[in-house]
């Protein structure tokens, strides 16, 4: 049986909405986290984003094949970072209705009841180019009303502070659907859900009141080619069920 003959999975779902952040971006630097997210830039990029720029995750461009293609010095980093030039796709322990993330503790900080990465380089990530998030297992205790740190910044900081020339945050891709932010007053909506996914586990599985439109749509399936390509070149090992597991 052909590869792309075989039923569409969850992973995949996943890893086509990704892809989809990437599209249109044009020449800018592409920084996905995480399995998933990689094969998503990946893919993007051999088939409706061919100008987005991939790193080996240190210094160098590469190409499709993971050959070393360019040095990308850390001044000319900063400089991509800066001039919104780059679309970060980051994780996220905790994230709000208005897109802000936590990923350094759990907890109130005086005594946290877990410590988690640090807020590393989320705020400048949130506040000079588009970001947007992969979460790998939806549930309560990461889609908060309120996060219990703010690392990444969200719509509502960033309007109060008056600093969104470059902030956006275009998707969040979970392993139930994807969202935006074209709630009222950029709060977090419901886009799409992966096939087998119905609206009210995605409601249940979540800790504030989304955004949701009549009639929400499946997540759109893979063409063909895309399959060939996420099954026979991107990852033929499979290791997006690693991530995914339904």
């Amino acid at each position: 049986m052909s590869s792309t003959t075989t039923a569409v999975s969850r992973a995949e779902y996943c890893v086509i909405a990704c892809a989809e952040a990437w599209r249109d971006n044009g020449e800018v630097l592409a920084s996905p986290m995480g399995l998933v997210p990689s094969f998503g830039a990946r893919l993007a990029k051999r088939t409706f984003s061919p100008d987005l720029l991939l790193t080996d995750g240190e210094a160098m461009l590469v190409g499709l094949d993971g050959s070393a293609e360019g040095w990308l010095p850390y001044r000319r980093h900063l400089t991509m970072v800066t001039g919104g030039r780059r679309h970060v796709m980051m994780g996220a322990s905790q994230i709000d209705r208005f897109g802000n993330q936590n990923i350094s503790c759990i907890g109130d900080w005086e005594q946290p009841a877990r410590q988690l990465l640090g807020v590393r380089g989320a705020p400048v990530n949130t506040l000079n180019n588009p970001v947007s998030y992969w979460i790998p297992k939806h549930s309560t205790r990461v889609f908060v009303e309120r996060v219990d740190m703010v690392s990444g910044v969200g719509y509502d900081r960033a309007e109060a502070a008056g600093v969104t020339r470059f902030h956006r945050l275009p998707r969040v891709v979970s392993d139930l659907g994807v969202f935006d932010f074209t709630g009222p007053d950029h709060a977090m909506r419901l886009a799409s859900v992966h096939p087998g996914v119905t609206v009210e586990q995605v409601r249940a599985a979540t800790g504030f009141e989304l955004a949701i439109a009549d009639d929400v749509p499946y997540t759109r399936e893979p063409t063909p080619e895309e399959l060939r390509l996420i099954r026979e070149v991107i990852d033929p090992k499979g290791l997006r069920d690693r991530e995914v597991r339904v």
